[in-house]
């Protein structure tokens, strides 16, 4: 009956995609809400319940209560196929459901497989899920085996194996959940250069996107790879070098971070605190204790965060891309925007531009929003929040669980918003997608 529904709606692939999710939200929120899902035997209730369901899915990490301890091993299985679902994204589950029973895909589905993806034709999508769905669960795999190794020491071998299991989904989804307990994250291995370096490969990976991957595994050459893996390779390195050697620097004799640290400690936290603001969530190190300019920093990495197709959030490694090339086009007095001899499209630029514009606005207007309701909390530490939360980071200087009623429901559309897109919302609410049949004359404005 729903889909009969949904059909006579005749909802576009944006509209259908923002209620998949909102759906899946909603139905996390009220498993979690039980009190079949807690240590403690007591329903959650459903505000946090539904904060935690939105973090899930949205990947981003934020949470009103400790994953570790606040729920059972019923409520981390909940969280943890909500992250599963999240990352992947639920067209691509969806159709992969449909390809083990044998299901034919129709048309529309590769529409909207197509605006899931960022793809820009439905060419190839199915063939693109497949490989999707077998290197997510490849890459997981490898992941969850040898964070096992690391955590069966410490917890014994039944909950080691679902430590690993659950920490490799989360990394490479970029959700940031951890079920270490205390709201620790992964600060007791921040030395432990085994699982700094499985975590960050999945960070880094996932954060790629698939179609990069798959390039790559194909290509294994820069020089081969598509105009968009190039940008996106050369993004995504300049971003962690930088985001490293700064850190590095910034926190360097900081006596509540990295002072105390060995040299090869310092090293590894900088690197891990520079890959995780790609929108992963996780921490090795005290956040809330790190200098203004290294928050400062950590909020710039998180509003740029991943790559388009990838299971991280942001605006995107290739937006910020386009939006410097054309700066230094305009700079250089140039008609056309250009890298690696190739001439971008304006469409593309000017969509650039659009994503940049509405992140800029929407997350003004969350800490807007944010220093109204939450009178007690200075300006950085909101600032941190509603950016980590646009960028479906999970990030926090601790503040999270503090937050409002009001606050949280702020935060949870504004996850919301950093996971579907905020373009992707406006074309669901958008009346009509027709392109206007007149054509005024040109005229000029001074800028500057």
């Amino acid at each position: 009956m729903l889909k009969d529904k949904l059909k006579q709606q005749n909802l576009n692939p944006a509209q259908i995609l923002v209620l998949g999710f909102a759906l899946i939200i909603l139905v996390g929120g009220i498993l979690l809400s039980t009190p079949f899902v807690t240590q403690t035997g007591e329903s959650t209730g459903f505000l946090k319940a539904l904060f935690t369901s939105t973090s899930a899915v949205c990947v981003t990490g934020l949470v009103v209560v400790d994953t570790g301890t606040h729920w059972n091993m019923a409520g981390q299985i909940i969280i943890l196929i909500l992250i599963q679902i999240g990352g992947l994204g639920i067209m691509t589950m969806a159709t992969s459901v449909a390809l083990i029973i044998g299901r034919k895909i129709s048309l529309r589905s590769r529409l909207i497989m197509q605006e899931a993806l960022n793809q820009f034709t439905i060419q190839g999508v199915v063939r693109l899920t497949k490989y999707i769905i077998i290197t997510t669960f490849v890459i997981e795999g490898i992941g969850a085996f040898f964070l096992a190794m690391n955590f069966i020491p410490d917890y014994g071998v039944p909950k080691g194996i679902f430590f690993g299991i659950f920490h490799s989904i989360s990394a490479f989804c970029n959700a940031g959940f951890d079920i270490i307990g205390g709201g620790r994250s992964l600060t007791p291995y921040t030395e432990n250069l085994s699982v700094n370096f499985i975590v960050m490969s999945l960070i880094i990976l996932g954060g790629l996107g698939f179609t990069v991957i798959i390039d790559l595994i194909r290509s294994r050459s820069y020089k081969k790879l598509t105009l968009h893996s190039k940008i996106v390779v050369m993004m995504t390195v300049t971003l962690i070098l930088v985001g490293f050697v700064l850190f590095f620097v910034m926190e360097f004799n900081n006596p509540d971070t990295m002072k105390d640290l060995s040299l090869k400690g310092k090293l590894t936290a900088a690197m891990f605190q520079s890959v995780t603001t790609r929108t992963a969530g996780f921490n090795t190190i005290d956040l809330a204790q790190m200098h203004d300019s290294s928050k400062l920093l950590t909020v710039l990495l998180m509003f740029i965060g991943g790559s388009p197709g990838s299971t991280a959030g942001g605006m995107k490694t290739t937006t910020v891309a386009l939006v410097i090339l054309l700066i230094i086009s305009v700079v250089k007095g140039r008609d056309d925007v250009e890298f690696s001899r190739r001439r971008i499209s304006r469409d593309n630029v000017n969509r650039a531009l659009t994503v940049v514009g509405v992140g800029i606005s929407l997350g003004f207007l969350v800490v807007f929003l944010l220093t109204m309701t939450e009178k007690g909390a200075d300006f950085i530490t909101l600032l941190f929040e509603a950016i980590s939360a646009l960028g479906t980071v999970g990030l926090s200087l601790g503040y999270t669980s503090s937050l409002s009623a009001l606050g949280q429901i702020i935060i949870i559309f504004t996850m919301f918003a950093g996971r579907v897109g905020a373009l992707t919302i406006v074309f669901a609410l958008a009346q009509s997608d027709n392109k206007a049949l007149i054509r005024y004359p040109e005229s000029k404005v001074s800028v500057g």
